[in-house]
């Protein structure tokens, strides 16, 4: 056992007896004695809720930040990565099921060695909490960035949390990429067994809170890649700020799924209607392709390749037009 082990969740609620109800997110687990709640990093140890999962990761990798996907947050940077065993979502298709749906080795690591580990190896001063749902990591994260003020914390994160958690977390936060399945509840309902108002809750609250938001949705063959799907989705975040930048990444069977990949063709024209109404738009998990590099929406210009160099930016402004880009450069 280590000095981190046991720490006792923020949110939650005693019940009669000696159960628990964890209000972290919307599934509201009631809890007995011993009992672990769908996230499988959280459980009812004497009648307190613990956080079985802090301390231990999946990984620890120095990455990308575009591999998060992040294209408009420090781009040609690279970030310290790592993440829970756990995940509040149970899509069918998980992509990395291995990791967030099932048991996997992990390592432990404590706030403090995480900040030791960035100052040590003279790293970039920013941390991805990713992988799996970091969401779920909620009080490792809050204790890091307590801890680590100076660090830029980000999150990829498929959002299903409770307001109040999140309100306490965002200002903490410096990006989130999240992941917006579908524009249909009930996509959430009978694939992911989530709800999508908790998730566009989520993505309006953090994009108020001033947080550096980016959004991916995968695209699924027959599931949420029609044109009436990609247009409601699309009109959403339009509404809420058309400088968001929207990822359209190509699934691949995974998990319990054997739906057939998705076809480059199906990216690439959920990325030209999408960019009628937005102003960045990317293709992922297809390799090189049209809508990799970052352009000016006012002028065309490219500002950023994806070889990971910014070759057409003054600061945050167009070097052409000098038309100011969303986004932290």
């Amino acid at each position: 056992m280590n000095n981190f082990d046991i720490r006792e969740c923020m949110h939650y609620q005693k019940q009669e007896g000696t159960a628990v109800q964890c209000l972290l997110c919307p599934h509201l687990c009631i809890l007995r004695e011993s009992e672990t709640g769908l996230c499988r990093g959280r459980q009812n140890q004497d009648g307190r809720l613990i956080a079985t999962n802090y301390g231990r990761s999946i990984g620890l990798a120095v990455d990308p930040i575009e591999k998060k996907p992040l294209y408009h947050f420090h781009p040609g940077s690279s970030i310290l990565s790592l993440g829970p065993n756990s995940c509040n979502l149970s899509c069918f298709f998980c992509q990395n099921h291995n990791s967030s749906q099932e048991p996997s080795p992990t390592l432990d690591i404590s706030p403090e060695q995480l900040l030791d580990l960035i100052r040590e190896r003279n790293l970039t001063a920013q941390v991805a909490f990713t992988y799996t749902e970091p969401l779920t990591w909620f009080e490792y994260i809050y204790d890091f960035a307590r801890l680590a003020p100076d660090v830029d914390i980000v999150l990829i994160s498929n959002g299903f949390i409770n307001p109040e958690p999140l309100k306490q977390l965002l200002p903490f936060v410096k990006a989130m990429n999240i992941d917006l399945k579908s524009f249909r509840d009930q996509f959430y309902q009978d694939h992911c067994g989530a709800s999508l108002d908790v998730t566009l809750q989520t993505i309006t609250n953090a994009h108020e809170a001033g947080v550096h938001l980016e959004l991916t949705n995968l695209l699924i063959p027959g599931l949420n890649d029609s044109d009436e799907d990609i247009r409601d989705l699309v009109q959403f975040v339009a509404e809420l700020d058309k400088r968001i930048p929207l990822h359209f990444s190509a699934y691949h069977p995974a998990y319990k799924s054997n739906i057939p990949a998705t076809p480059l063709a199906t990216v690439l024209k959920a990325c030209r209607m999408a960019r009628e109404s937005l102003d960045f738009v990317y293709a992922g998990n297809i390799g090189p392709n049209e809508f990799s590099a970052t352009k000016c929406p006012n002028c065309g210009s490219e500002l950023i390749s994806r070889g990971r160099r910014v070759v057409g930016l003054d600061g945050a402004a167009c070097k052409s037009c000098g038309q100011e880009i969303y986004g932290v450069f």
